[in-house]
């Protein structure tokens, strides 16, 4: 059994009902998905600039992030603990060239040698050893 983590990317996809991306959860038994908490602060952050706004509704800003949290209920968190860490740090001596928050989750997903599922294979390409797959097409 693999052990598939959706990057940000793929979880607004499946959010906004994308046909492939939930034709191929679908397919997937519920243990074999998850999210890093990195995508967790991600949308959070999101949802709450939202809620800062001037002449928000919000009604709406609140209803997302309420929809938001559900969301995260039903899927597993992998932690970030400290062998992830060390993933990452490793991983920032490297000097990839790529996001701190795609760092964050490479490191994750090489911790729990889970498949990313991403769109972002330009800069996820770059970290030696993680196994990626986009579902979007």
């Amino acid at each position: 059994m693999s052990l598939y983590i959706l990057d940000t990317d793929h979880v607004t996809l499946h959010q906004h009902n994308h046909p492939c991306v939930i034709a191929k959860i679908q397919t997937c038994a519920p243990e074999e998905l998850a999210i890093t908490v990195v995508t967790v602060e991600e949308q959070m952050r999101g949802r709450l600039a939202q809620l800062g706004r001037p002449r928000v509704n919000l009604t709406a800003a609140y209803d997302q992030l309420r929809a938001t949290s559900d969301y995260f209920c039903g899927l597993s968190i992998p932690l970030f603990d400290e062998t992830a860490q060390q993933r990452y740090q490793q991983l920032c001596s490297q000097k990839i060239r790529i996001g701190t928050l795609d760092l964050r989750i490479a490191a994750i997903a090489l911790r729990q040698n889970a498949i990313l599922i991403t769109r972002n294979r330009c800069d996820f390409e770059r970290v030696t050893g993680l196994r990626l797959e986009d579902w979007s097409q």
